[in-house]
């Protein structure tokens, strides 16, 4: 069973509280001694209620529901967040290259593009894969030390299982 269904399983029919478990996932947020934590900064159950507009008591009660679930509980206890650069890697000269994948299960993209960005001496500084499961329309995201040369582009599209390139 992926994470997905187990959170829908765990809190079926309630929508507020699915809502809120997706909002700790997409956030790297964990639950640690019945309080939210980004890393080791704690967060009140207020802020993260008012950022998706639902009562400051239905976060306690996620806490509480997925604490009794010895999955959930582990889960949530150690996942972290981490910082995704592709927004500011113009600002430090750095290159970004997203990928669309046409199935985001089949490893053949990520390989390929991987392939042509090491065979170009162009150094990763970070990759993000945004999860299929929990993402509508998932993302590779491949922030480079330096841009990646247009030329690459076409290479790049002709990889199989590629659907789209950007390219920032």
């Amino acid at each position: 069973m992926d994470l997905r269904q187990k959170i829908d399983e765990h809190l079926k029919g309630l929508y507020v509280q699915q809502k809120i478990a997706f909002l700790l996932l997409k956030n790297g947020l964990k639950i640690k001694n019945d309080k939210i934590y980004c890393g080791t900064i704690e967060q009140s159950n207020s802020k993260i209620a008012r950022a998706i507009s639902v009562d400051y008591r239905a976060v306690t009660d996620t806490i509480n529901r997925i604490n009794q679930d010895p999955e959930l509980k582990k889960f949530f206890s150690t996942i972290e967040p981490t910082a995704d650069l592709r927004n500011t890697a113009q600002q430090l000269g750095w290159g970004v290259v997203e990928i669309i994948q046409k199935d985001p299960r089949v490893p053949q993209a990520l390989a390929g593009i991987s392939k042509i960005i090491a065979d170009n001496n162009i150094v990763t500084k970070q990759m993000v894969v945004e999860d299929y499961e929990l993402t509508e329309d998932p993302r590779v995201i491949i922030v480079t030390e330096a841009p990646i040369p247009f030329k690459l582009l076409a290479k790049m599209k002709s990889i199989e299982g590629v659907k789209g390139i950007i390219i920032y």
